[in-house]
């Protein structure tokens, strides 16, 4: 018997599309057909042969079974699978094809060519971007044509005047000095016959430009450059393979200054003018082992937004409300002279400023003060940047400016002539082109919009990294992400993304195993910069362990804890000897010689710790750090060596499992021995302790119910409210209802007086705040305005209200399904697009009685828990009816 469909979403990696990859060996992955519930065995076929039936279950990164691929080769491949309903048809075909995979592949083809720039460079910021071009000709029929290239700073190609791709930002941001990624581009169809120009429009990008909080500049080189190689194959079997040289030429730009922070000024009356120059030769030595090709998916365009409202403020200035807080830029249209329809720009010459910011002021105007950084170590105040300027030409119809981003809802637009249209305007959202994976709804629609405001915030932290917020900083902030995975990766395949950050996290991880606080790690920043001194701290370092083991939980990918073992050894090392030879000064004065346990105490070294507390105002740092936090960074070091034992038993390296479990242990003895007093009550006495004992498993079990009793006292005591910070508040929902208070944990989701999340929503929020009260009472905006670890809070929501929850069978092969309502919701439901198929769950309560709707995908099994039962159940639909839980526990 055959089945009718076949197997779907046949990806190599987690990619759906393949091309200009950089694996030899790429895992393959695919999707059961419909209405199968378990796979006994899958044939793949390519155009190198065919392997036969292979008798497995496993449909997910199923290791390449072919010859490994060589540079700029391209395989088809297909699967079909034997099921519990028979043979299945062969998959459409996936199209895979590898990037240049070796330094050889670009040596004495192409080299570096850098722009002819002024002996005077202008300072970053203001520094323009310039134009490179070459020739190829093409003298018959073209087969296949590729174009590989990557730059230091920002590029864009154009083929015959005709962009190539859609790609943004590249080469996208990584630790330059040790990595550097290249793209290729499918150009079979811009090559014409006889000559054709290629042109590159380069700017200084995180390369050169302004980066982090510091605005530093010139952090990996003082000049940008361009490296690109053509591959041309014929249709009669020849080829031709050219690339960037002597013979190239440059010269200004109509882009006068382009900078990721500061923004874009553009003079459109000097399109294509200016005299060509030749190119200067590139950097010193080829450089060609940094290239490498990222397993993500790269930044794109995503989504464009119409304005909901345009207002004019003043004779001279107008505010545009996207209705929604992006990273991305604005697309103006019809820049022409005609303004009898609102859409021109006015005759040539004409300046219009585009000043983009996340709120407006009293009188209706966008405000940027929040937004500018304020370290007292700064040698001057720092501008909050995001301003694009264009001058018309009286001719050209539209104007977009993809040299920089920013983070906004609002544009205030000076020097206009019309009154704008909503159609003249476009926000066009830019991030890595992630593929969305999970939804949740609810019967609160404030909820409904706290959740959407936390998948925009992700959104607008996600342009090739995962940054801390869109406007300020920008920055790759591990302590961010390592909260947020877990909700990042229900919400859409992170993967990739994900990967490809954790390289650079290694990168820049230090030779005594410290890790950084950010990745990448600009120089300025790094180890001799003037914050140099703040790298190493619990909960940001460990994001080496914790990022790691949880895309291994979700995607079920060993490859990644093996390729970060190392690391994440390196990073326990350091803490380990941290905790062995460092002691605070506190126990010093409690006793000369340190008590036995104390080598275990990690309280030593610059520690963040719980950060960012409700009422907890940090004016003198120095005095902050010389207060006792071992009981936060201890926490941490118990919870990676914990997590690095499970780890090493995954890999099969059952000694190192070992020694890491009686390593966690002595660890969890020593903070239980510091910090629980000999009647149980555990110091410090406040949420954040509480809720990080709870949820990291130091709390003995004798006292984990007076401990989380203990926990509802604090909450309770703070008039319902939350106090806790950075680093606990993603864990205190879920300790709440784990311990029999998913009362109190509702509560807190729904209260809606500062601290809380709907304090947000209801003054106005379509992204998360850094701060709780980010914008005031009063209705003044502090810090950012889109930083989204405080939306991990959104996990609770996917996992508890709607229920579907991970087990130790990684990629959700096994899950359960276990709903708890409360807070007066009458129904929920959520999806997930898993590595074996659509989940889903959904439970809604009329007339006492609570139904629950479930479906299972092949390949897959879910334990269903309802009214204290549980049932084991294989792929297919299915529902189940109880009385109403108890609104206090679920």
């Amino acid at each position: 018997m055959t089945v009718t469909d076949a197997p779907a979403r046949l990806r190599a990696e987690h990619l759906d599309q393949a091309f200009g990859i950089g694996e030899r060996r790429p895992r393959l992955s695919w999707l059961l057909p419909s209405g199968s519930a378990v796979q006994v065995a899958y044939r793949l076929a390519a155009d190198s042969g065919d392997t036969g039936w292979v008798s497995s279950p496993d449909s997910v990164l199923v290791p390449w079974p072919f010859p490994p691929l060589g540079s700029a080769e391209r395989v088809t491949v297909r699967v079909a699978v034997r099921t519990d309903l028979g043979e299945s048809p062969w998959s459409e075909a996936l199209r895979v094809e590898t990037g240049l995979l070796d330094a050889a592949d670009w040596d004495g083809v192409a080299s570096w060519v850098a722009p002819v720039e002024d002996e005077v460079v202008s300072p970053a910021g203001q520094r323009p971007a310039y134009e490179l071009r070459g020739f190829v000709t093409v003298d018959r029929p073209v087969a296949r044509a590729r174009l590989y290239a990557t730059a230091h700073g920002l590029y864009e190609v154009f083929l015959g005047g005709v962009r190539a791709g859609d790609l943004e930002l590249t080469p996208g941001f990584t630790q330059y000095d040790q990595r550097l990624q290249a793209q290729a581009y499918d150009v079979t169809g811009l090559l014409s016959s006889g000559m054709t120009s290629i042109t590159v429009l380069l700017s200084d990008g995180w390369w050169r430009g302004q980066v982090g909080a510091l605005r530093s500049f010139d952090q990996w080189g003082s000049r940008t450059a361009f490296l690109g190689q053509l591959r041309i194959v014929f249709r009669d079997g020849t080829t031709a393979v050219t690339g960037t040289g002597p013979s190239w030429q440059s010269r200004p730009s109509h882009v006068l200054a382009a900078d990721l922070i500061e923004g874009q000024r553009t003079d459109l009356r000097r399109a294509g003018g200016g005299d060509w120059r030749p190119v200067q030769p590139g950097p010193d030595g080829h450089g060609f082992d940094r290239l490498v090709w990222s397993p993500a998916p790269p930044v794109r365009r995503v989504e464009e937004l119409r304005p909901v409202s345009v207002t004019r403020v003043s004779a001279d200035r107008q505010v545009v409300d996207l209705g929604q807080n992006i990273n991305g830029w604005v697309r103006l249209s019809g820049l022409g002279t005609g303004l009898g329809t609102g859409l021109g720009l006015g005759p040539a010459g004409t300046e219009v400023t585009l000043t983009h910011g996340e709120w407006l002021d009293e009188d209706g105007d966008v405000t940027v003060e929040h937004l500018r950084p304020a370290l007292p170590f700064l040698p001057h105040p720092l501008m909050a940047g995001q301003v694009d300027t264009v001058i018309a030409d009286g001719l050209t119809g539209g104007f977009e400016p993809r040299h920089t981003t920013h983070g906004f809802q609002y544009v205030r637009v000076d020097g206009h002539p019309a009154d704008l249209s909503p159609d003249a305007v476009t926000g066009v959202v830019v991030h890595t082109d992630m593929r969305r994976a999970g939804w949740f709804a609810c019967s609160d629609d404030r909820v409904n919009r706290f959740h959407a405001a936390a998948v925009w915030s992700f959104r607008g932290n996600a342009c090739d990294i995962p940054t801390d917020c869109p406007t300020r900083e920008r920055a790759g902030w591990t302590a961010d992400w390592q909260l947020f995975v877990p909700a990042a990766a229900f919400l859409y395949d992170v993967a990739g993304f994900s990967a490809k950050w954790l390289r650079d996290l290694v990168a820049g991880q230090w030779d005594n195993g410290v890790v950084s606080n950010m990745a990448p790690l600009p120089r300025s920043e790094g180890r001799h910069g003037p914050v140099g001194g703040w790298h190493g701290s619990a909960g940001w370092g460990d994001a080496a362990v914790i990022v790691p083991w949880e895309l291994y939980r979700a995607y079920g990918d060993t490859r990644i804890l093996d390729e970060h073992w190392a690391s994440m050894s390196a990073w326990l090392g350091y803490v380990e000897r941290a905790a062995a030879d460092g002691r605070h000064p506190d126990r010093a004065a409690r006793s000369a010689a340190p008590l036995a346990h104390e080598r275990y105490l990690w309280d030593t070294g610059f520690q963040f710790g719980e950060w960012k507390v409700p009422g907890e105002e940090i004016t003198d740092m120095a005095a902050y750090q010389a207060s006792d936090r071992g009981h936060v960074s201890t926490a941490y070091f118990f919870r990676s060596a914990l997590l690095a034992s499970k780890i090493a038993r995954v890999l099969g390296k059952s000694g190192e499992a070992d020694r890491y479990a009686e390593l966690a242990a002595r660890v969890r003895d020593a903070w239980q021995r510091e910090f629980i007093g000999a009647d149980g009550t555990i110091r410090p006495d406040d949420q954040p302790t509480l809720v990080r004992a709870l949820a990291f498993g130091l709390v003995p079990d004798g006292v984990r119910e007076r401990t989380a009793d203990r926990l509802v006292d604090l909450i309770r005591a703070a008039d319902t409210h939350l106090r806790t910070g950075f680093l606990s508040t993603p864990y205190l929902l879920s300790v709440l209802a784990d311990h029999g208070h998913a009362d109190v944990a509702y509560e807190l989701l729904l209260r809606d007086t500062p601290p809380s999340w709907l304090t947000m929503i209801d003054r106005g929020a379509t992204t998360v705040w850094e701060s709780w009260e980010g914008i005031d009472a009063h209705g003044r905006p502090y810090d950012s305005l889109n930083h989204y670890s405080k939306g991990a809070v959104i996990d609770f929501l996917h996992r508890y209200t709607a229920g579907i929850r991970l087990t130790d069978s990684p990629a959700y092969r096994s899950f359960v399904v276990e709903p708890v309502p409360g807070g007066g919701l009458t129904s929920a439901s959520a999806a997930h697009e898993s590595p074996y198929g659509r989940i889903e769950s959904s439970w809604d309560i009329t007339a006492g009685r609570m139904t629950i709707a479930v479906r299972v995908p092949p390949g897959t099994t879910a334990t269903v828990v309802a009214d204290g039962t549980e049932t084991t159940v294989g792929p297919g639909s299915y529902e189940f009816t109880v009385p109403q839980p108890d609104h206090r526990t679920g």
